[in-house]
């Protein structure tokens, strides 16, 4: 079965300014040892959130009026440097369905949207504006729709840039490879019994 469509994506949003990124200041490299994925969004820019005593360094994610935000929005090549998917692992896992950016380094935009992540990227003179929007009222919703690749917020819709095929997968349940491998796996054992080097078969 095909995973829940993901046509709008509607929430709150907060603003993680800066251009380039990259995937050690999303979570830093030291969490990649964990075991599996759980528990990581708590880490979620450890290193810039919190000093190495634990003192808040007051970053916009702990700001009070942010809690419960799902719609990051940040600068140009979010998501650049090593190939780690514990970055948008954290991101989805804090509870964020959607980054809006400048740009996206593409391995994380693969790994961002085969976790049902959406990215949105934007041309300079909407983010600006979304994010202005956003800093001006921290109850302000926004809704992206998927289809359209638009964000809409206090009235205004913005174009941006979504590929087809990003679109195609989320909308029609099938952003999750490994899902659909799970969901064949009758069908391969099937193939694989049939087959005289793996199951005995005769073909």
């Amino acid at each position: 079965m095909p995973l829940e469509p993901i046509l709008h994506v509607r929430g709150r949003g907060v603003v993680v300014p800066g251009d380039d990124i990259d995937t050690d200041r999303i979570i830093p490299a030291r969490y990649l040892r964990a075991i599996t994925f759980d528990g990581l969004g708590e880490f979620l820019f450890q290193d810039v959130r919190f000093a190495e005593d634990g003192r808040p360094l007051g970053h916009p994610l702990d700001r009070p009026e942010r809690r419960g935000a799902s719609v990051l929005l940040s600068g140009r090549n979010f998501g650049c440097g090593s190939s780690r998917e514990h970055a948008p692992q954290s991101i989805a896992r804090a509870g964020f369905r959607a980054v809006i950016a400048g740009s996206f380094a593409e391995i994380f935009f693969q790994n961002a949207t085969t976790l049902g992540v959406v990215c949105l990227a934007l041309d300079p003179d909407a983010l600006t504006a979304i994010s202005a929007a956003v800093e001006a009222d921290p109850d302000a919703e926004l809704t992206l729709d998927v289809a359209a690749a638009t964000v809409t917020v206090s009235g205004r819709t913005h174009a941006g840039a979504l590929p087809a095929t990003a679109r195609d997968a989320l909308a029609r349940g099938r952003y999750d490879p490994l899902a659909e491998l799970l969901e064949g796996d009758t069908a391969i054992a099937a193939t694989a019994e049939r087959l005289p080097y793996v199951g005995g078969g005769r073909g």
